[in-house]
């Protein structure tokens, strides 16, 4: 009974009243507008008394706005626009909702700052008009806009030609109101000059050397006259445009190599949709070695390098001066091509110190060449702890038949790399008179052995002989007397 009394007094007054008071702070926190309801990832407005007349805002000072990814509004009909900064600071917003309400108006540039909308629901409001520029920069999988008293004319033309191209068979029943107020199914309006516009890019021989210059043309049609611009990404090259009426050229100066393979469009666009044509630059240039290190150590030895260049450039080794013949066991590898770039490394199996020494490397095309050297240590010699690396001597290889090289022949083969089977050879030379030693030196000793053995055994046998003799004589001096 005291534990009742306990929980159900003054205590559990004071409990509630906490928690009341940590509902209203965390309220508070979020700055949530009147008839609506707030958490850290959604604000929900469908309490229709009193109601809102503007966007719902979350206050600077409240939960961070960048983490809200929905709202949901509905049955606010004092609500009738959307600004340009109402929707600007939920740039985290996927999902935006706002049915049965009395919105009218939407501003072009109201979801400039949303680029992660995904899905606009605006059912059953007051919509007479609205442009696809609102949307032309997101990547909507869902605009459900049924039930809005859009007035027959080429500004909603878009939507037909959007029901049209939509790959989802779901395809939602729109209609307008004609001059007459009456509802025209929107897959069956006309509207007379009211079209989508085409584009069309005349260029030369878009394969241009580096640092050279290139002018591209574009013609534009359509009605109502679209408007024509130039999208170049993220062009590197100085470039500048001229449009007059229907016509634009592009000057693209002092063409940089990383432009190489970037894409060029020309673009029409009007009310009803846009058009474009587009062509890909291609930047010849010599090459460069922008990457060599030392070798290092994976499944096999790697000498690591990039090298750009257009033309895709040939690949040349140079040991200690002289041409590298590659062969199974030393051989380039390209392991990455990007577009112009190559990533790669010159693949050593098990070298030693017969493989010490400078590597040169040689990229050359039509347009240039390049060149970088590297020393690369794989070992010590033999009986050298140090690891330093002694003089090479003066050996003159043979030629263990390395396969031919494309660009020369060795002109030097005192100074080329032998391959990996030829120290394996060596190796197995070595420990066969290692082995033959070893045997000889077993053999060697057992026959002293058999020899000591064979003396201690004479030297036996004597002994016992002149111990008879003594006998004998003795029994014979016995019987003369």
């Amino acid at each position: 009974m005291s534990s009742w009394t306990r929980w159900h007094g003054p205590a559990m007054a004071r409990l509630w009243g906490f928690c009341w008071l940590a509902v209203g702070f965390w309220r508070a926190g979020l700055a949530c507008p009147t008839s609506c309801k707030c958490s850290a990832s959604r604000i929900w407005c469908s309490d229709p008394s009193p109601g809102i007349v503007a966007f719902p805002r979350l206050e600077p000072s409240s939960a961070d706005p960048e983490n809200i990814t929905e709202i949901f509004i509905a049955n606010q009909k004092r609500l009738e626009i959307i600004n340009e900064d109402d929707v600007a600071a939920y740039v985290g917003l996927k999902n935006l909702t706002i049915v049965d309400s009395g919105l009218k108006f939407v501003a072009h540039k109201a979801f400039l700052k949303n680029s992660n909308l995904q899905h606009i629901n605006f059912t059953r409001n007051k919509l007479t008009s609205l442009s696809r520029k609102h949307f032309r920069h997101l990547d909507l999988s869902e605009l459900i806009l049924v039930g809005n008293p859009f007035t027959c004319s080429c500004d909603i033309m878009w939507l037909k030609t959007l029901q049209e191209t939509k790959s989802s068979p779901d395809t939602q029943n729109l209609y307008c109101l004609n001059e007459s107020s009456k509802n025209i199914p929107l897959a069956s309006l006309q509207i007379p000059n009211c079209g989508l516009p085409s584009a069309s890019l005349a260029a030369p021989n878009l394969t241009v050397e580096e640092g050279k210059s290139i002018t591209l043309s574009c013609t534009v049609a359509g009605d109502p006259v679209p408007n024509l611009y130039w999208d170049v990404g993220n062009l590197v090259s100085k470039h500048m445009n001229e449009t007059s009426n229907t016509q634009g050229s592009l000057r693209i100066t002092n063409i940089s190599s990383d432009d190489s393979g970037k894409q060029i469009s020309c673009v029409a666009e009007n009310l009803v949709g846009e058009d474009q044509d587009s062509v890909n630059l291609t930047v010849h240039f010599a090459p460069t070695i922008t990457f060599l290190e030392s070798p290092t150590s994976d499944h096999h030895w790697c000498i690591p390098f990039t090298v750009k260049g257009n033309p895709k450039p040939a690949l040349q080794w140079f040991y200690n001066g002289a041409i590298l013949n590659e062969s199974k066991y030393i051989c380039t590898k390209i392991h990455v091509t990007n577009h112009t770039e190559y990533h790669g490394c010159l693949q050593l199996d098990n070298p030693t110190h017969m493989n010490n020494g400078d590597y040169t490397l040689i990229a050359k095309n039509e347009y240039g060449k390049d060149e970088k050297q590297i020393s690369a240590h794989f070992m010590g010699w033999p009986g050298i702890d140090n690891g330093a690396n002694p003089n090479y001597p003066d050996v003159i290889y043979e030629d263990y038949g390395t396969a031919a090289n494309d660009i020369g022949d060795t002109t030097n083969r005192s100074n080329e790399i032998p391959s990996t089977d030829v120290a394996d050879k060596t190796g197995r030379e070595h420990l066969s008179v290692y082995a033959v030693v070893v045997i000889a030196s077993v053999v060697g000793f057992c026959l002293v052995v058999m020899l000591f053995l064979l003396k201690l055994a004479r030297h036996s046998k004597f002994g016992m002989k002149g111990s008879n003799n003594l006998a004998s004589y003795a029994m014979k001096d016995h019987w003369l007397e």
